[in-house]
C-alpha cells in the first residue's frame, strides 16, 4: 500500500458549531422514514426488479409502515414511468402513503415527471443537481453561480408545473454530493431553492443532504448537518433529510449523528442495498432505536419473511452477520457466551423482569421473528456445557444435572470437532440419546419386583451379554436394592453417587426422566438416563444405562 500519498481529504468542515449533538446520548423519537429501495436500491441491482416484483416489494414496504416511498425516476425510462403509472391507475397507493419521484433540473424531464404523477393523491417531487467541488470542476465545468442557477431554474419549473396538475404535490431538493460541497455554498444553494418554493406550515419542503459518497468521519457530517439546520432559511417549514451511503462503512453512524444534529428525516433501504457499498440500512437504524426503548414506528417483527422476499426479488443476499437480520447475529457458539445467555434467560424467567438485559443479546430475538433454540444457541466444537444443556432442556425437555452437563458437553463437542461441523439440535439430541438414554447392552433389565423385607428386597430379571438372569438382593431403597441385585451377579465395583428425576415437560407430560451417576473403584464417573411412564422403571433404566457406559468403558 505505497500509493496512499495520492489521496487527500475531499470534505469541507463546517464553520465552527456548538456541537450540541455531541451532548445527546440517544435518539428520542423516530424520524420520518422514506424507503428508496425501489429507486436507489433498484438501480444498483445487477438485474433490476420486474414490474410484478416492484409491486410486491412496494406492498411489503407499505405493510412495514413506510409512509413515504421513492418509486423511481419516471423520466429515465419507460419501465420507471410504467411502474409509477401502475401504482396510480391500479389504486395501489394507500391514502396515508406518499410516493416520491426523482427528477433532474431539466424542463422536459420535469414535465415528464409530472405527467407520470397524473391522478396521484400525494407525491413528493424530488429535484436534485450536484454541487460538489469535484463535480463542478470535472463533470460540469461550471462556476458556483452557474450550478446554483441550475437548482433555482429547476425549483421554478417544479413550481410552475405543480400549478398545472391536480394533486397534493410537495417538493424536495438535494444538493447531490453534499459531503464534497463547501457547507457555506451548499447552504447558499439550498436557501436559493427555498426562496423560490416559499414553504409554509401547510406546505413544507424537504431539504435532503446526502452522503452521496462518504468522505469523512461521522462527526464531520454531524457538524455539517448542525450548521445547515441552524442557518437555513425558514427552518420551521423545512424538513431536513439525510441520505447516507456507506463507502467508509459508517452510514449508520452518519445517520444517527445527523439525527442528533437536528435532522428530521431519513432516506435509506432495507438491508442497505444501493450503489457501491450501499445506502444506510433502515432495519439497523430502526432496531437500534428499538433496542433503546424508542418506537421506530416501523414493523420488523418478522425479519425472516422480509429477508425471504428481499433476496427473492432483488437476487441479493443478506450477510450472515448483518445486524439484526443475518442468520447468525443472535448465534452463540462460544461456551462462555452460551452459558451466560442460558443463565440470563433463566434469571429473566425467575424474576419476571420488565426490561431485557440478557447478556450478549441486545434485543429479544423473538421480537424480530427468530427462535431461541434454533437461532441463539448454536453447537460446535467451541460450545460449552451450558449451551448444550440449554438445547436439551428447552428443545427436548431434559434438565440434566449440573455435573452431567459437563460430561455430555465434552462428548457432543468431540463429535463436532471430529466432523468439523455445526451440530443441529436434533443431532445433539441423537448423540445424547444414543450414549445415555435407555441403554440395553450388555445389561438389559426386563422386570423388577419389590417386597418389604429387611428394608426393600428387589428381584431383578435382566439379560447380561445375552444370558437371562434372575437375581435378588436387599437395599435401603428400591434403586439401591436393584443395584445390589445386579452387582451381586456381575461383580462390578461401583457406587451410586447421584440420582435425580423430573417429569418430561416437552412432548409428553406423562413421562418421567431419571438421571443416575455411578463411580467405579477408581472414582471415574459414568452417567445414564432412563425414560418411562413409571418413575421407578425410569430410575432402573437410568442405572442400567450408567452401568452399561461403565462396562463399555472398562472393556476397552
Amino acid at each position: 500500500m505505497n500509493n496512499y500519498k495520492k489521496y487527500t481529504r475531499q470534505f469541507f468542515e463546517a464553520p465552527e458549531t456548538a456541537m450540541k449533538w455531541a451532548k445527546k446520548s440517544y435518539i428520542e423519537k423516530a424520524p420520518q422514514w422514506c424507503s428508496v429501495d425501489l429507486r436507489d436500491g433498484n438501480q444498483a441491482l445487477i438485474t433490476p426488479m420486474s414490474l410484478d416484483e416492484k409491486i410486491e416489494f412496494f406492498k411489503e414496504l407499505v405493510r412495514i409502515g413506510f409512509k413515504e416511498i421513492e418509486v423511481g425516476f419516471p423520466a429515465a425510462s419507460e419501465t420507471e414511468y410504467d411502474f409509477c403509472r401502475t401504482l396510480i391507475e391500479e389504486n395501489l397507493i394507500p391514502d396515508d402513503v406518499t410516493i416520491q419521484v426523482l427528477t433532474q433540473s431539466r424542463e422536459h424531464i420535469i414535465q415528464k415527471t409530472f405527467e407520470a404523477l397524473k391522478g396521484c393523491k400525494n407525491a413528493i417531487v424530488h429535484l436534485y443537481n450536484s454541487t460538489s467541488l469535484a463535480q463542478r470542476e470535472q463533470v460540469f465545468r461550471k462556476s458556483k453561480e452557474e450550478i446554483k442557477e441550475i437548482a433555482v431554474t429547476g425549483a421554478k419549473l417544479c413550481k410552475e408545473f405543480r400549478e398545472k396538475y391536480d394533486g397534493n404535490f410537495r417538493f424536495e431538493y438535494s444538493p447531490e454530493s453534499f459531503t464534497g460541497t463547501e457547507p457555506e455554498y451548499a447552504l447558499e444553494v439550498c436557501n436559493a431553492v427555498i426562496d423560490v418554493w416559499e414553504p409554509t406550515e401547510n406546505d413544507k419542503v424537504i431539504i435532503n443532504l446526502p452522503v452521496t459518497v462518504q468522505l469523512s468521519m461521522p462527526h464531520i457530517y454531524a457538524n455539517q448537518i448542525e450548521y445547515i439546520c441552524e442557518n437555513i432559511n425558514r427552518r420551521e417549514n423545512v424538513i431536513i433529510s439525510l441520505h447516507p451511503h456507506n463507502d467508509r462503512g459508517c452510514a449508520v453512524a452518519d445517520t444517527e449523528m445527523g439525527l442528533l444534529a437536528g435532522a428530521d428525516r431519513v432516506e435509506g433501504t432495507l438491508f442497505g442495498n444501493g450503489e457501491r457499498t450501499g445506502n444506510v440500512d433502515i432495519i439497523t437504524l430502526a432496531m437500534n432505536m428499538y433496542s433503546q426503548g424508542v418506537d421506530p414506528e416501523l414493523d420488523f417483527s418478522d425479519i425472516p419473511s422480509i429477508t425471504e422476499l428481499y433476496t427473492r426479488v432483488t437476487r441479493m443476499t443478506v450477510n450472515d452477520r448483518q445486524p439484526y437480520s443475518g442468520s447468525l447475529v443472535f448465534a452463540a457458539f462460544s461456551g462462555s457466551h452460551q452459558d451466560a445467555i442460558a443463565k440470563g434467560m433463566k434469571w429473566r424467567e425467575e424474576k419476571n423482569t420488565e426490561h431485557w438485559t440478557v447478556p450478549y443479546l441486545p434485543i429479544d430475538p423473538s421480537d424480530v421473528g427468530r427462535e431461541y433454540t434454533a437461532d441463539v444457541i448454536r453447537i460446535n466444537s467451541q460450545s460449552g456445557k451450558g449451551g448444550i444443556g440449554y438445547i436439551l432442556e428447552t428443545r427436548f425437555g431434559y434438565n440434566l444435572p449440573k455435573k452431567m452437563r459437563e460430561n455430555v458437553g465434552y462428548l457432543v463437542k468431540g463429535v463436532s470437532d471430529r466432523n468439523h461441523k455445526e451440530l443441529m439440535p436434533d443431532e445433539v439430541y441423537a448423540i445424547f440419546k444414543s450414549n445415555y438414554v435407555d441403554l440395553v447392552s450388555p445389561i438389559n433389565v426386563t422386570e423388577t419386583h419389590f417386597v418389604q423385607r429387611n428394608g426393600i428386597e428387589a428381584t431383578v430379571s435382566f439379560e447380561y451379554n445375552g444370558e437371562k438372569i434372575i437375581s435378588s438382593s436387599c437395599g435401603n431403597g428400591r434403586l439401591d436394592a436393584v443395584s445390589n441385585a445386579i452387582r451381586s451377579y456381575i461383580g462390578a465395583e461401583y457406587n451410586i453417587n447421584t440420582y435425580t428425576e423430573h417429569a418430561l415437560e416437552v412432548g409428553s407430560a406423562s413421562k418421567a426422566v431419571s438421571y443416575v451417576e455411578i463411580k467405579d473403584k477408581d472414582g471415574k464417573s459414568f452417567w445414564g438416563t432412563g425414560l418411562d411412564n413409571d418413575i421407578i422403571t425410569s430410575s432402573v433404566k437410568a442405572l442400567a444405562s450408567a452401568l452399561n457406559n461403565m462396562l463399555a468403558k472398562n472393556s476397552k
